[in-house]
């Protein structure tokens, strides 16, 4: 289910800048929409990683919104998905980034000039599932992140 598809890593540096000023990596997770997975692993990495790092999303051809299932999952848990059209995915937005996660959706394919470590989640379409199985997807992402998360500061601490 998890594969990397790059195995080299860059290390982690602290170039973006969060709302006190203090500089954070940025991680870019990136489907076809960002409507749906892309966007729950962002409100994930920003609920979780506090002050440590920022995600963004972005997708290869965005949406106008978020999908319906996905803003009501994530609402399940208490956590916001604002109801904005998707980003689009460009070289710069990525080249943001101390990571980029795939979502399933051959990243590699479409933007094969990545600079930045590239993983890919391989994760199901939450469109137009039924609830259970949508919430199935928010809980997954939600492990995935703190798995990243933990491996981040892993590397930010150099162990």
């Amino acid at each position: 289910m998890y594969r990397r598809m790059r195995t080299q890593r860059a290390p982690v540096t602290f170039e973006r800048a969060s709302s006190q000023g203090k500089q954070l990596p940025v991680v870019l997770f990136v489907c076809v929409h960002n409507a749906g997975r892309s966007r729950m692993a962002e409100a994930w990495l920003n609920h979780l990683a506090g002050d440590r790092y920022r995600g963004l999303s972005a997708g290869t051809d965005p949406a106008p919104r978020p999908y319906p299932e996905v803003v009501a999952a994530m609402a399940e848990v208490g956590i916001g998905i604002p109801e904005e059209p998707g980003r689009a995915l460009t070289r710069e937005l990525a080249e943001q980034a101390v990571r980029v996660v795939g979502m399933g959706c051959s990243v590699q394919e479409t933007c094969p000039a990545l600079t930045v470590p590239l993983e890919d989640w391989d994760l199901p379409d939450p469109r137009g599932l039924s609830s259970d199985r949508v919430a199935e997807i928010r809980d997954l992402i939600e492990l995935r992140v703190r798995n990243l998360v933990a491996s981040l500061d892993r590397e930010r601490s150099g162990a």
